[in-house]
């Protein structure tokens, strides 16, 4: 009989271990399974697993809950750690991309700022104006119908161009003087605690 990882997870939920009995069912059942499989003191197999796992005597039974227990805590650390070694690459990948002088880095969110001004408002309002002095009514109900959709598409775009501007202006202050730029809210909060 061909056990499999996920063919063990049911037990090792039902010993109080569902973090790591999902993953055994899981894509990362492979790497679960050896972190039970050394907290049992068996081999790394499936089946050896199960073994130890389906033993009936009590001091058996109460060693395998355990196993599966400290198994479980061993998975979450080992979960912990990958995150956070994954959360420090990231956090590095964008300190050199900030640091760079790629183009494409200095130069996506001005081309950004430039076709949503000179481009898609003016289209609007080509659109628009068209509609108004040809009498198109086909034109204006259609523009009107969509007034929500376009007035929420242009203050998300807006937005993020506001956000580019302040955050660039921050950065570029930081550059200049070394050191960091305080945000509106911090001031606004310093202020407030100068008047306690």
């Amino acid at each position: 009989m061909d056990i499999d990882w996920k063919d063990i997870a049911t037990k090792v939920i039902g010993l109080g271990a569902p973090m790591l009995g999902q993953a055994l069912g899981g894509p990362l059942g492979g790497a679960a399974g050896k972190i039970l499989a050394e907290a049992l003191g068996s081999a790394p197999a499936p089946v050896s697993v199960n073994d130890a796992l389906s033993k009936t005597d009590p001091v058996a039974a109460a060693v395998a809950e355990s196993g599966a227990r400290q198994a479980e805590a061993n998975w979450l650390a080992a979960l912990a750690e990958a995150g956070k070694v994954q959360v420090t690459e990231v956090n590095a990948s964008m300190r050199a991309e900030a640091a760079s002088g790629d183009p494409l880095q200095r130069w996506w969110r001005p081309l950004y700022a430039l076709e949503l001004t000179l481009f898609e408002c003016p289209g609007f309002a080509v659109v628009l104006g068209h509609g108004l002095w040809n009498g198109r009514s086909d034109i204006i109900n259609g523009l009107a119908t969509l007034t929500g959709l376009i007035v929420t598409y242009m203050a998300a775009r807006f937005g993020v161009l506001g956000v580019y501007v302040t955050g660039r202006s921050r950065e570029k202050q930081a550059a200049a003087t070394g050191e960091a730029v305080p945000t509106v809210i911090g001031e606004v909060a310093k202020a407030f605690l100068r008047k306690k």
